[in-house]
């Protein structure tokens, strides 16, 4: 209702606001009626409602035998737009984001939660210094270094003509080629600075409603995830008594409770600076030492101290990334200082200098070989490796004294997707590198002797050939799985007989419905093939690190060194792993082609961030941006403007991942709120998912808590559904559990005069359809407080920051 309607005096009519879940809808699917208007918001996320069903409030007769429908799309923050399917190329950035919020609870521990989240944040930037670093092997090494040095090569393709060392012209000086190349790296950390920060602004700059008052400069930044809770001032209290010594305690409010949680500007930035810092600094690094072994005099002494700036410069980078975490207790609105702010200017200057110093003629030097300085991939394998060994010891502590049996991989879920995170950057470096090469050396193999290029680093070499043994390895847990399968197709047909007593037995029938359940059983098997994805990719990695040091470090073959029935086989997987990522590569492009121009494939990729980008980007900046800091607030407002303004009943309805942003509004809520909105989740994947992966915020406290801050709840789920579940919380303190009972799927099991064709099986879908549905909310709806009367001239003031106006479902235009 805008400003300008007066409220009416009733307490208005109960409202059921519609979340859906992944892959996308539309309001008219949703609301299941082709005429329906937009109440509030805009083209990336709005609600909407039927057009019959606008002024609902100031009718309130028309709706007493149930809730008026409202649905909130948000499908497009994630599938609607074309350009998201090319952020697939940066899935390793995704995965270790998601491994930072996989750390196992640990209250009274603050100390391990920040070491937890160091580690990540390094692991993290660790990628983005290998993902520039590969860029540079394939511009600088292998395009400009290699193949434009070298005449076989560099005869044969047009586009290096200009800069070939035979043709002696202006940009054939190894240097000059080396600088003109570095253009292709530094323009990459360019376009992911502005994308990381362009969908900030679009997306997450969305402040949730709270009634904290702004941080001020002056205040302490709060710790990681533990807080300081503060006394309250008596009323009456002058403003210096506002201000005693906080006491250290744990923060009494959920994580996804706290008013800071989906607002992690002040973090995202320091973390794009840094990163941004960092690529640019690879890419000088790699430029400062190409030149260090040919320069003498004035070239020495600047080179030398060009690569004491980039050291000094890096450590401040390092600093910047280990200084401090997320702030959740409050809306951080703050900046870091100019020490970190201008850290990105500060390395496209040095890197400018570096260009330039590089660029410089010096007499006598040719590229021959690989371009000095390629340990740098050596060194970031090592560290990696050690840095998920080390947060694998530190996830083992936290979860010490309060294991959960449900909790995914013992509480190792953290360690193990960033291993795997790891592992795909390293898969990628390894395989483009070796893939370009391929391309560069026409039909020779890089390294031996009829091929004009030296090749890729020996690690990448070695990485490569890891691909078809990982790939292959996975058969065997993918049999194990089909095995289980039909153990438990043919052991589950005596329970689905048993659930449809009474009905003639039809084997076909049968078996089709115990299939379904034994499918959907699969996906509790998916922390099995996390670990061992990740074993055997942390076992195939130091694999390669040995391997690349027990082979020649000399142009030849990367497997020169290794045993000859070792180094065949090696040489074939890395043919073979080089193909493969070939494929893959191109496969990634004709997806993001097809998603600009076919909106189901949109909405089929768009199911990947879904699931991937609810957490906020509190480990890589670089990753896909986080949708729920848009439409958490979202809900949250129109949750707490509705129910203020009209008095009336609220049933927040989710389903699939759209029970999961209900929930996370739902913990926003103040205690008033709350008291007039009631839960109803569908499909959702709160305990079976988001509970085992990620207990410290959804495990069986956390669910248990919310149980006990919403007025009611109720979840719905099917034994044939892949994704959703219950939630396990069970009654207590006189209040009944939320699960439930288990729907049946379908809801007959062979014909009858209601149903006289065969009903199907619904799995994860159309949980409205079935009649339990409207007695579940009918239900949550009767357990709810009446409808208080709205009276004037309360509230008004307080709303008006509101972004709809507390808008009771009047469309503006």
């Amino acid at each position: 209702m805008s400003p300008a309607t007066p409220a009416p005096e009733h307490g208005g009519a109960a409202l059921e606001l519609l979340v859906h879940g992944v892959g996308g809808a539309t309001p008219q699917s949703m609301l299941d009626d082709p005429r329906t208007v937009r109440v509030t918001g805009d083209e990336t996320a709005a609600v909407h409602r039927r057009a019959d069903d606008v002024d609902a409030e100031e009718h309130p007769g028309r709706y007493a035998a149930g809730p008026v429908p409202e649905a909130y799309v948000w499908s497009n923050l994630t599938s609607g737009d074309g350009a998201r399917a090319l952020w697939l190329l940066l899935l390793p950035f995704m995965v270790v984001n998601l491994a930072h919020w996989m750390r196992p609870p640990a209250p009274g521990r603050p100390g391990l939660v920040r070491l937890y989240g160091v580690l990540v944040r390094l692991l993290a930037l660790s990628l983005t210094v290998l993902l520039t670093a590969a860029v540079c092997e394939v511009a600088l090494d292998l395009t400009a270094w290699q193949c434009a040095g070298t005449t076989a090569c560099a005869d044969g393709r047009a586009w290096l003509g200009f800069v070939s060392a035979d043709r002696a012209g202006w940009w054939s000086g190894p240097g000059r080629r080396l600088a003109l190349a570095a253009v292709l790296p530094a323009v990459l950390v360019g376009l992911l600075w502005y994308l990381s920060r362009r969908t900030w602004s679009a997306y997450e700059a969305q402040r949730p409603p709270t009634d904290d008052p702004p941080a001020s400069a002056e205040t302490p930044a709060p710790v990681e995830t533990p807080a300081l809770v503060e006394m309250p001032v008596p009323a009456g209290a002058p403003a210096s008594a506002g201000a005693p010594a906080p006491v250290p305690s744990e923060d009494p409010r959920p994580a996804l409770g706290r008013p800071g949680f989906w607002y992690g500007r002040r973090l995202v930035a320091r973390l794009r600076a840094a990163h941004t810092a960092a690529g640019f600094l690879t890419v000088a690094g790699v430029l400062a030492a190409a030149p260090a072994r040919h320069d003498t005099g004035a070239l020495a002494a600047t080179g030398l101290a060009l690569r004491a700036a980039l050291v000094v410069c890096a450590a401040v980078v390092l600093w910047a990334v280990c200084a401090r975490g997320r702030s959740e207790r409050r809306l951080d609105q703050r900046v870091d200082g100019v020490l970190v702010t201008r850290l990105p200017a500060t390395a496209v200057a040095l890197l400018a200098l570096t260009v330039l110093h590089t660029g410089w003629d010096r007499p006598g030097w040719t590229s021959s070989g690989t371009l000095p300085g390629n340990a740098v991939f050596g060194i970031v394998t090592l560290v990696q490796g050690g840095l998920v060994v080390a947060l694998g010891v530190v996830a083992l502590l936290l979860q010490r004294e309060r294991h959960d049996p449900r909790t995914a991989l013992a509480g190792l879920g953290g360690p193990a997707t960033a291993m795997l995170a790891c592992a795909l950057g390293g898969v990628m470096s390894g395989g483009v590198a070796q893939w370009v090469a391929d391309r560069l050396d026409g039909g020779a193999t890089p390294g031996t002797g009829g091929s004009p290029l030296a090749g890729p680093p020996v690690l990448l070499s070695w990485q490569a050939s890891v691909i078809p043994v990982l790939l292959l390895l996975l058969l065997v847990p993918a049999a194990l799985l089909g095995v289980r399968t039909a153990l438990a197709t043919r052991r589950l047909r005596s329970a689905v007989e048993a659930d449809y007593a009474g009905e003639r037995p039809d084997p076909v029938r049968t078996r089709q419905i115990a299939t379904s359940r034994a499918r959907a059983s699969l996906t509790d098997s998916a922390p099995v093939l996390i670990a061992v994805i990740s074993g055997t990719a942390l076992l195939l990695g130091a694999a390669s690190v040995a391997g690349a040091w027990t082979s020649d470090e000399v142009p030849g073959s990367a497997f020169s060194g290794a045993h000859p029935a070792i180094a065949a086989l090696a040489t074939t997987t890395q043919a073979l792993g080089s193909w493969m990522i070939g494929f893959g590569f191109l496969l990634f492009v004709t997806w993001g082609r097809r998603a600009y121009r076919d909106a189901s494939a949109r909405r089929t990729i768009g199911i990947l961030w879904d699931v991937g980008t609810f957490w906020p980007r509190a480990a890589h900046p670089f990753a896909p941006p986080c949708y729920a800091e848009r439409a958490v607030p979202d809900l949250t407002w129109r949750m707490r403007s509705w129910t203020r303004h009209t008095g009336g009943r609220l049933v927040i309805s989710g389903h699939s991942q759209g029970s999961v942003l209900a929930a996370a509004a739902v913990w926003q809520l103040p205690s008033a709120t709350r008291a007039r909105v009631a839960l109803l989740t569908y499909g959702s994947p709160l305990e079976r998912l988001y509970g085992r992966w990620f207990p410290a915020y959804f495990g069986p406290d956390a669910l248990r808590g919310l149980h006990r801050a919403v007025h009611c709840w109720t979840n719905l789920h099917r034994a044939t559904d892949p994704i959703g579940g219950p939630v396990r919380v069970p009654a207590e303190d006189g209040r009944p559990g939320v699960d439930a009972p288990v729907l049946r799927d379908p809801v007959t099991y062979g014909r009858t005069r209601a149903h006289p064709l065969p009903e199907p099986l619904l799995g994860h879908s159309d949980y409205q359809a079935d009649p339990a549905f409207a007695v579940c909310r009918a239900a949550l709806l009767d357990r709810l407080l009446p409808a208080l009367p709205r009276q004037r001239g309360v509230d008004e003031t307080a709303d008006q920051g509101s972004p709809d106006q507390g808008s009771s479902g009047r469309s503006s235009g």
